[in-house]
């Protein structure tokens, strides 16, 4: 492929269309994952802040579907085919301004070539979505901002760093990025009016989020602290964090960054000294921290993967030093394009046909438990399957149209609700212990409440097996499976789904006040 400086702005136009377009399809025909549809409750209970994140991809996802006026899987994910695509321009602009067109244009091709960028932030709708469109404007903003000149940057870079904690609380880092470059490469800040007004404005952003926590007994606080905090040494969780990073941030970009970080500590990067040090700043302390936690822990390899994307700025650079009288692409860059299509086009197969035997289960109870692909296959199936089931066990009068679903876990609990009550018009309700059900305390709130002598539907796949007579033993008279549905995929089982009725609810569960009230307790379950 032969990039001429002429041709960069049309070159950026195309990837810019075929990214779109191709993100666009696999949004519209890929069944929501687990947290995905997870966050359609937050667009459709919205609130200042939630259990897991802060409000921002709720707000998102109003947004971009109309307030849910339009809610299938393509305007639930249409945010995060358009902010990604915005993303792509703005790290182009950025590196641009940091070096040349060129220099743009391979940032936006090794950002585009991130399977963290163009997945999980640009097909799925998740937290990230928001946080990366404010983290990159953000890092924009503080590149600008060097100059005390000009301090509305620096005010703007306060402004999209408030936005960025509001779409999720490792938007911090922005700050801590900030502050260690202050205080080491650039003091003279310290004395200009404009850094306290940016601080003033990141934390007047944050108001929403402080204030539902206060509310609600910090409970987001403590349940993300009880994620990263404590536990023994354990390199298992350390390897898995490592091979997940390279993973999800592609291969070669990971390499290309390493290159990147070690000739800028030598001063073979030809870029401001300044932004150097400002781009490490805003990378490094974010994968060093997450690598601390997962050495204790278990970790998600996404939750630094801003730190990586703002590495490419240094990793376009260096490859355009490598570049400079060549018209050709780099061949780092056309291996990267190669690792995420290859990527897509393995992952999708699988998930839509299963042609890798992830799972060697057979017994019914047990079929597809392996098989983390199917999260985000089946759902639909089920519906079709149930809503006739449903019908014929209502024209039965074994039992009601207004019965709803109960589940005792958050997952699967949403997708029930969005592939199998939304449709049907039914409650979905969370029966559990608190901290498995999430942001389902406050929406069975909303949706009324449990009152005495209903009946609920349970569904259990063979992938996270439950037996509600073991959970709910104590409040229902009676539980009794009545149907096992079975999940095709090419023709072949995939999962079972069990269907159980649950018959007269005698007894109450704690409310979320009650539950509130006891959040101390040592025993906070659903158990009498």
């Amino acid at each position: 492929m032969i990039v001429k400086e002429r041709n960069v702005n049309k070159s950026l136009v195309w990837l810019l269309v075929v990214s779109a377009a191709v993100r666009g399809v696999l949004a519209a025909w890929m069944e929501l994952g687990n947290d995905e549809v997870y966050y359609w409750t937050y667009a459709l209970y919205p609130d200042w802040s939630h259990f897991d994140h802060p409000p921002m991809v709720g707000w998102v996802i109003q947004l971009f579907s109309l307030n849910l006026l339009f809610d299938s899987e393509f305007f639930i994910r249409l945010a995060s085919v358009v902010l990604m695509t915005a993303n792509t321009y703005i790290i182009y602009r950025i590196a641009k301004e940091i070096k040349d067109a060129r220099t743009g244009l391979y940032a936006a091709l090794l950002y585009t070539a991130s399977i963290y960028a163009f997945v999980i932030a640009g097909v799925f709708i998740m937290p990230d979505t928001p946080l990366m469109l404010f983290w990159l404007l953000a890092v924009w903003m503080a590149i600008r901002s060097q100059d005390l000149a000009k301090g509305r940057y620096l005010i703007l870079f306060g402004l999209f760093s408030g936005l960025a904690m509001l779409s999720k609380y490792s938007g911090v880092f922005l700050w801590v990025g900030m502050g260690l470059y202050i205080l080491i490469f650039n003091r003279k800040q310290m004395r200009n009016p404009c850094l306290y007004l940016a601080l003033s404005v990141s934390a007047i952003c944050c108001v929403p989020v402080l204030c539902w926590n206060l509310q609600n007994d910090f409970i987001s606080f403590r349940f993300h602290g009880g994620r990263v905090g404590g536990g023994s040494l354990n390199f298992g969780t350390f390897g898995t964090e490592l091979a997940g990073e390279f993973f999800y941030n592609n291969p070669v970009n990971v390499v290309l960054g390493i290159m990147a970080v070690v000739l800028a500590f030598k001063g073979r990067i030809t870029v401001e000294k300044s932004v150097q040090r400002l781009v490490l700043c805003m990378a490094l302390p974010m994968i060093l921290v997450f690598w601390a936690f997962s050495l204790t822990r278990p970790t998600l390899p996404h939750w630094n993967a801003p730190a990586y994307i703002a590495l490419i700025l240094i990793s376009a650079v260096y490859l355009r030093d490598k570049q400079v009288e060549r018209d050709k692409l780099p061949k780092s860059i056309k291996a990267a394009i190669v690792v995420l299509l290859l990527t897509l086009i393995i992952g999708v197969a699988e998930i839509k046909t299963g042609f890798i035997p992830l799972d060697k289960h057979s017994e019914p109870e047990q079929l597809g438990r392996d098989d983390f692909t199917l999260d985000m296959y089946g759902w639909r199936q089920l519906g079709d399957k149930f809503a006739d089931f449903r019908q014929q066990k209502i024209a039965e009068g074994v039992m009601n149209e207004a019965d709803g679903i109960v589940a005792n876990q958050w997952f699967p609990l949403a997708h029930f609700d969005y592939y199998v009550a939304r449709p049907l018009g039914m409650r979905a309700m969370g029966l559990g212990w608190p901290e498995y059900l999430h942001k389902y305390l406050w929406i069975n709130e909303e949706r009324g409440g449990f009152r005495l002598g209903e009946n609920y539907w349970f569904l259990t796949d063979s992938r996270y097996l439950k037996n509600p007579k073991e959970l709910y033993q104590w409040y229902f008279e009676e539980i009794e499976l009545v149907e096992t549905i079975e999940i095709q995929r090419c023709g072949k089982p995939a999962k079972n789904f069990f269907v159980y009725v649950c018959r007269n609810l005698r007894l109450e569960p704690p409310a979320l006040s009650q539950f509130m009230a006891a959040s101390d307790a040592e025993d906070t379950g659903y158990r009498p």
